[in-house]
């Protein structure tokens, strides 16, 4: 059994999920990586194993009921609790066509990792977050979430119409919304977070913030004190419009 914080972070293995695992790591949070990949999970675990972070590749698909099932088995056999979860795993499916063009395969694919498989990972391991002394769900989203900004000519990526992922990522925000409510009289906090157009495999490494920039709204979040909020969703510069 380890003394520090446990957190496991979906999607892990690269990006913002990775760059999480490593700000974390360096604040003595063991760091369980879950990756769709066996290799590259290892792979990842050893690099911040590098930098003296205790890190731990788990092999983890979100649209994979059994390997949902075996990693949740795994951490309560090692640690038999989970101090913090972050849903990192995402996808992006749209091709840059507009919502009329978008095939049905495809939402329903974005739906699968984005929305069904981080419901079916919250549920299977929130048995060992209730187990922790304050617990911490961080949903990653984003800002092209926003149905305010989304209506709002002004805003910055207005001109942006994904039907899948953004429509998935406002899904996300009310599992955020709707999963807070029922924990709210317990010692866990559920919020989303938009790390902003940060550049990863997800966008083609378009985005114009860096990893560091991205993960750190996401670590604030994990960390939160008992005093911090619950039921929101945040950048670095605080609440964003729902």
């Amino acid at each position: 059994m380890s003394n520090s914080k446990i957190a496991l972070i979906t999607g892990g293995n690269k990006g913002i999920g990775f760059e999480t695992g490593r700000q974390l790591g360096h604040l003595g949070f063991t760091i369980l990586l879950g990756s769709r990949d066996e290799t590259r999970g290892h792979q990842a675990a050893a690099a911040l194993n590098i930098e003296n972070i205790n890190a731990k590749a788990i092999t983890l698909d979100v649209t994979d009921p059994d390997t949902i099932h075996y990693a949740v088995q795994q951490i309560d056999d090692q640690y038999g609790s989970l101090d913090v979860l972050i849903n990192n795993a995402g996808v992006s499916l749209d091709g840059g066509v507009p919502p009329s063009q978008l095939e049905l395969i495809n939402l329903r694919r974005t739906y699968e990792t984005n929305v069904f498989g981080m419901f079916s990972v919250t549920k299977a391991i929130l048995p060992l977050i209730k187990k922790s002394p304050a617990g911490r769900i961080v949903n990653l989203s984003s800002g092209l979430a926003s149905l305010t900004l989304n209506s709002d000519p002004e805003s910055e990526f207005y001109e942006l119409n994904l039907l899948a992922y953004m429509s998935s990522k406002t899904a996300v925000n009310a599992l955020t919304v709707l999963f807070a409510k029922e924990l709210k009289d317990t010692s866990i906090k559920v919020n989303s977070a938009d790390p902003g157009f940060t550049s990863t495999d997800l966008n083609g490494h378009r985005g114009y913030r860096s990893v560091e920039q991205g993960a750190s709204i996401v670590v604030k979040l994990a960390t939160l004190s008992n005093d911090g909020p619950t039921g929101g969703f945040f950048d670095e510069n605080g609440v964003v419009p729902w």
